[in-house]
């Protein structure tokens, strides 16, 4: 099985990207699976009804989120009628929305998305650790192939949940800091590992942003207003090869496409 994991969607430029290169990258590359963040792809922060059927259309098959999860109050609509929509699972009982899915496709064996939010430099929530272990264990009644998007800003969280998992799941791929690391690897177990995946939309920014708000914010201590930039727009991720029969990884590449 091959999956597809699109880095944090940011705006529309991001959305753009997707629409345009998945498609490609699907052929390419033979995909079963497109699995994206979309937490910041409604005009650079959060997610909306309307941008998230956009993804899908594109050939996204699950969407996760992270911390601007809240920042589009359509998310609500989302949270309670889209089964292919998943939040961090390690917020506390009673939120709406699940944190993990279990997906079928006919002809594709059962893969599960688990979504988890870091505790280090990031508001607060459950600890992730032990919510992946207990919703690992869950999911694994289903499946073997488990795929983890861990929206966390610490790399030794990241790294630290990942060593915990090896052997347990498929795949633990970071997201949230917007920088594409290139410590990509498989674990001595079987699990692949890539710390952040980066991000799809305007790489000519910061982190997604115009340049020169975020500089006077830096130099000035005073509030800006963050517009999501525009030029050399790439689509960034992570290629996942799993055997379905052992839930093992068997490769692993990153994905850096421009528009």
């Amino acid at each position: 099985m091959k999956l597809l994991f699109i880095a944090d969607i940011v705006g529309q430029p991001g959305r753009r990207a997707v629409n345009e290169i998945v498609p490609k990258l699907k052929r390419r590359h033979q995909v079963d699976v497109v699995v994206a963040n979309g937490e910041n792809s409604a005009g650079g922060s959060g997610i909306t009804v309307n941008t998230a059927a956009e993804i899908f259309s594109a050939g996204v098959d699950v969407i996760t989120s992270g911390d601007h999860l809240w920042d589009q109050k359509e998310v609500m609509e989302l949270l309670a009628n889209e089964p292919r929509f998943v939040r961090p699972s390690n917020y506390p009982p009673g939120t709406p929305g699940r944190g993990s899915l279990v997906y079928e496709r006919a002809g594709l064996p059962k893969i599960a998305i688990l979504n988890l939010q870091g505790r280090t430099f990031m508001p607060p929530l459950e600890n992730p650790f032990l919510a992946a272990l207990a919703e690992v264990k869950r999911l694994q009644q289903s499946t073997r192939t488990i795929f983890v998007d861990f929206h966390a800003e610490a790399t030794s969280e990241k790294v630290a949940l990942a060593r915990m998992l090896d052997g347990e799941v498929s795949a633990v791929v970071g997201t949230h800091t917007h920088v594409q690391t290139a410590d990509e690897q498989i674990f001595p177990k079987g699990t692949a590992f890539l710390c952040d995946a980066g991000f799809t939309g305007p790489h000519e920014s910061v982190i997604g942003r115009e340049i020169e708000p975020v500089l006077q914010r830096f130099l000035t201590g005073m509030p800006q207003r963050f517009e999501v930039a525009r030029e050399r727009v790439m689509l960034q991720g992570a290629l996942v090869e799993i055997d379905e029969l052992t839930g093992r990884a068997v490769r692993i590449q990153r994905v850096s496409e421009p528009l």
